[in-house]
């Protein structure tokens, strides 16, 4: 099937490894110009145009806070001058951080919702008013967790609030921006074999695998593949929803 986004801009939060990585890439690999924002991980990110440009494909690196509404508005024009415009922002950036209630900060709690809620309203926001004045179609795909809906069994309730806030949000843009022709849709995720959750799978594998009926924790390709259809003009009938894709750990 031919996906359609050949020759569309896509920008990828939080790119330089693990699932958007493995979301930048499944992109390119469609022909899709991708841009790769990164914060702090340079040369990873770096590493990722890399392999995408060596396969034949167009990509750029692009450096933004996204917790600074100046550097969602940086990043959104980067990848206009780049490309020409922007069809496609996927809201993958998150953190994972650990501990329970009674211990959890005030600062780590406002780093958790800063990095995986307030930067999906920013960038979304950014990304919006651009194609709205231009007058132009483009979709939004948000990762989430199935932790939005399970809540956290293991001390990430912050995290688990940050993610249910993504879900929330995502079906009230998905709500107002229908009338535009832009899209709004999440992918909420179990567990990935990334770096961010590589000490817990190593701690207690068996735990997490007890939880996913397919038996088997997901890779950034499987994520990738289902991004990849979710931005796709075969998604076009699709807004408000969220798109499980966590080897059966959250059935509904």
């Amino acid at each position: 099937m031919d996906l359609k986004v050949k020759n569309k801009c896509a920008i990828v939060t939080g790119a330089s490894r693990g699932v958007g990585k493995g979301i930048a890439l499944a992109l390119a690999k469609e022909g899709a110009y991708v841009v790769i924002n990164y914060n702090k991980s340079e040369e990873s990110c770096k590493e990722v145009v890399n392999e995408i440009v060596k396969n034949g494909g167009r990509a750029l690196a692009v450096k933004a806070d996204l917790a600074n509404p100046q550097d969602c508005v940086k990043l959104i024009n980067a990848a206009e001058k780049e490309f020409g415009c922007v069809d496609i922002l996927i809201n993958n950036a998150g953190i994972w951080l650990k501990n329970w209630i009674q211990d959890i900060t005030l600062d780590e709690w406002k780093k958790t919702m800063d990095v995986n809620l307030t930067s999906v309203f920013l960038t979304s926001q950014a990304f919006i008013k651009k194609n709205i004045l231009q007058k132009r179609n483009g979709k939004i795909l948000n990762i989430t967790s199935q932790a939005a809906f399970h809540g956290a069994t293991t001390g990430h309730a912050h995290y688990a609030a940050s993610k249910a806030g993504v879900v929330a949000l995502t079906v009230s843009m998905a709500r107002e921006m229908a009338r535009y022709g832009i899209n709004v849709n999440a992918v909420a995720l179990g567990m990935v074999k990334t770096d961010m959750v590589s000490k817990a799978l190593e701690n207690n594998e068996d735990y997490y695998i007890n939880r996913i009926p397919i038996g088997r924790v997901a890779t950034p390709d499987d994520i990738g593949k289902i991004v990849m259809f979710m931005v796709s003009e075969a998604a076009d009938y699709i807004t408000g929803a969220t798109i499980d894709a966590t080897g059966g750990m959250l059935m509904r």
